[in-house]
């Protein structure tokens, strides 16, 4: 019996395990994907494959497996890049089939013709295109073994059209099933052992936890050493909920203090980048020691040179560490070294709750949040976030109690992937409330998807904080009293009806402008996101022409 190219894709990808893929058809892939669902894969359309790729990048960190998006040729290749770059800098798996012209006019100005394996080449851990229609499954197979294996990363694989729709004997094919997931590695014996007594005789010890441990499905290894060694920790912004930000030795509310007080580090699946000041003074001290847990060598000793370096699985190494600890070796809250940190964490928290409580109209960004806070369950919920202010302050306001329960805009800092983020993350938690909170700048590059979110039935609620700009916007009395040619940069059209667009494509809008309006959309919204798409505009304060300020940008000017 005779099959096809597109075929043998779709089954290849039923044999590794695929249950859902994304994507944007047209020529010459809308057969691949119509094999796909015959298959019983769903495949979710998108309105960009920007957006699509998003997706498979955050389903791939959700699951542990590669998401997988599939693009036509030339421009849907490139508009997919996004997806690419922010997987590779999230080290999240993710397989990308684009579709390409005919092989025999490679060269001559086929239709949407690119070299996308160039392309490719240098932005993923594996780039490779099927020499025939029996390599097709191989070429699978490698693809998401090299997308799993070492440190996680995007791959792709080329599909010509002239292999799309040629055609071979059933029984000449050979389908393997999925790649098993990659083992498991300790760390060397003597260095876990330095790593405990460096902890042990610490004075001021914290735990950094970042993403990559929440990738890593080390949440109980964490919680028993935590728990077992009575040590602070501070998790990263997608490394909340390892351990629950409710769990008493959580210092984040403390954070400046923490990271410039601490003697000893210990790094688990996080890096010394941007989000954490690359490690230096005068956010960490001078003298601070770093345990350094990274399954990725050539990550060890970046932007600064760790103390003990321990390469392998975050999960079996804290494990490892724990074995050779005390337990209590850190009484913190009774500790003259640690005590202080508490003591900040009470008065941060103080601070917060009185922004929390501020009366003033339009809202301001607190007021909002905690409006929003105080109904959301405690648990049940995925948290997506993105916007630069919008982001910025709720990842101090909104707990996150569980693991994988928290995506933004990450390493990449990319803007425009909350609605693919937050559709993959209800494909993966159908049965939790999945809440997109969003600047109304970051909302803009991919309102759309809105309607896919509809289609595709994963209903979502989004709360867009709307302050009429990026970072910072004007009320309507002063945009409309501006010259264009005098409008700031940062200026998007005051008091738009995003909530309307919800409407247009089957969802529910509400548009807010006070507490009390916003608590009941928030309550009503819940109830409602279980059977339908939402959205909630709430309008804050503008902000006006305010100086630009962020917590983690650097303040001290270079000189060149």
């Amino acid at each position: 019996m005779l099959t096809n190219g597109s075929k043998i894709i779709a089954k290849s990808l039923k044999a590794q395990g695929v249950t859902v893929a994304f994507g944007i058809v047209g020529i010459p892939v809308v057969e691949v994907a119509e094999a796909i669902i015959a298959e019983g894969i769903k495949f979710i359309g998108f309105r960009n494959e920007q957006s699509a790729s998003y997706a498979a990048g955050a389903y791939g960190y959700l699951t542990g497996r590669p998401g997988v998006c599939l693009v036509v040729s030339g421009p849907g290749v490139v508009h997919a890049l996004p997806g690419v770059v922010n997987a590779t800098a999230n080290c999240w798996p993710f397989l990308l089939l684009g579709g390409s012209s005919d092989t025999y006019q490679q060269g001559m100005g086929a239709f949407q013709e690119l070299d996308q394996l160039a392309l490719l080449k240098r932005q993923t851990k594996y780039s490779a295109r099927p020499a025939s229609l029996l390599q097709i499954p191989n070429v699978i197979d490698n693809a998401v073994r090299y997308s799993i294996y070492g440190r996680p990363g995007p791959v792709y694989v080329d599909l010509p059209a002239d292999l799309i729709q040629a055609e071979t004997d059933d029984d000449k094919l050979t389908i393997t099933g999925p790649v098993p997931n990659p083992g498991k590695s300790l760390a060397d014996f003597g260095e876990v052992k330095r790593a405990a007594l460096l902890l042990a005789q610490a004075k001021m010890p914290l735990v950094i936890i970042g993403k990559g441990a929440a990738y890593a499905r080390a949440e109980n290894a964490i919680r028993e050493f935590i728990n077992h060694s009575n040590i602070p920790f501070l998790p990263t912004p997608m490394g909340k909920g390892v351990v629950p930000d409710s769990h008493p030795l959580c210092v984040s509310a403390a954070r400046s203090k923490a990271l410039s007080d601490a003697d000893v580090v210990l790094l688990l699946g996080a890096r010394l980048n941007w989000i954490l000041h690359f490690g230096q003074p005068p956010k960490f001290s001078e003298s601070v020691k770093i345990i350094q847990v990274e399954i990725h060598p050539e990550e060890h000793h970046t932007n600064r040179r760790a103390e003990v370096s321990l390469v392998g699985n975050v999960d079996l190494i804290v494990g490892q560490i724990k074995e050779h600890i005390p337990a209590n070796c850190h009484n913190a809250r009774d500790s003259p070294y640690l005590g202080p940190w508490f003591e900040k964490v009470k008065k941060n928290v103080a601070a917060t709750e009185k922004k929390l409580k501020d009366d003033a109209f339009p809202m301001s960004y607190h007021r909002a949040f905690w409006e929003i806070k105080k109904r959301l369950p405690e648990k049940d919920v995925v948290f997506v976030s993105e916007g630069a202010n919008t982001m910025d302050i709720a990842r101090s306001i909104f707990d996150v109690q569980e693991p994988r329960r928290r995506l933004d805009a990450g390493t990449l800092a990319t803007m425009g992937v909350g609605l693919g983020f937050a559709i993959a993350a209800k494909i993966c938690y159908p049965d939790k409330h999945v809440v997109a909170i969003e600047g109304d700048s970051a909302f803009g590059f991919s309102a759309m998807e809105l309607e896919t979110a509809i289609r595709a039935n994963t209903p979502i609620l989004i709360i867009i904080i709307n302050n009429n700009g990026i970072y910072h916007g004007l009320d309507v009395a002063t945009y409309k009293s501006t010259p264009d040619n005098s409008l700031p940069s940062t200026a998007l059209l005051p008091d738009v009806r995003y909530d309307a667009i919800a409407e247009a494509v089957g969802g529910k809008g509400y548009f807010v402008r006070t507490p009390d309006e916003l608590g009941r959309a928030v309550e009503e919204g819940l109830r409602e996101s279980y059977k339908k798409s939402v959205v909630i505009n709430v309008m804050i304060q503008p902000g006006g022409r305010k100086k630009l300020d962020f917590a983690w940008l650097q303040t001290t000017k270079t000189k060149l």
